[in-house]
């Protein structure tokens, strides 16, 4: 896990799927597959790095009614079709620390996140975001998840 910085992040268009039902069972690989074909079958220019957006916190929500969005950036101004969705993502403030772990150390990282955000005197403006830089991978029998977890801030 690494230290908490702010950044400013610039507007970008997104290309998403919608999946409601618990975190640990979002199909990434099918959803990130069908994004980057649409893109391809669309003639448009996607980003590298894939992304999800946590809409409910896990200790409040049932694991069934969790909503995230499973998106990639795109070039242009593309019209979402069927259940490929498009919509802007406004420029944004966030504070943002790396994960590099399993599944299971997620805990940890929004933790660290949670606290910098409260320590610095800023609120949460948005739900998290995560940007994945690296495709997950296996290491000895276990799941490495690397990851930009993203608060979206704004000073108290």
């Amino acid at each position: 896990m690494g230290k908490v910085r702010l950044e400013k992040r610039k507007p970008v268009t997104i290309a998403y799927l919608g999946y409601t039902g618990p975190y640990g069972n979002i199909p990434f690989d099918e959803y990130i597959g069908r994004l980057y074909g649409w893109a391809k079958e669309k003639r448009i220019r996607p980003g590298f790095y894939p992304m999800a957006i946590f809409y409910d916190d896990p200790a409040k929500t049932p694991p069934e009614k969790c909503r995230t969005d499973i998106a990639i950036t795109v070039a242009g101004e593309p019209e979402g079709e069927d259940e490929v969705k498009v919509r802007k993502m406004p420029e944004m403030t966030v504070a943002a620390i790396s994960h590099k772990g399993g599944p299971e150390e997620y805990g940890n990282t929004y933790g660290a996140l949670t606290r910098w955000v409260e320590e610095n005197d800023y609120d949460w403006d948005g739900p998290p975001i995560e940007i994945y830089t690296r495709k997950p991978k296996m290491v000895e029998g276990k799941v490495v998840i690397q990851a930009k977890v993203m608060a979206p801030v704004r000073k108290k």
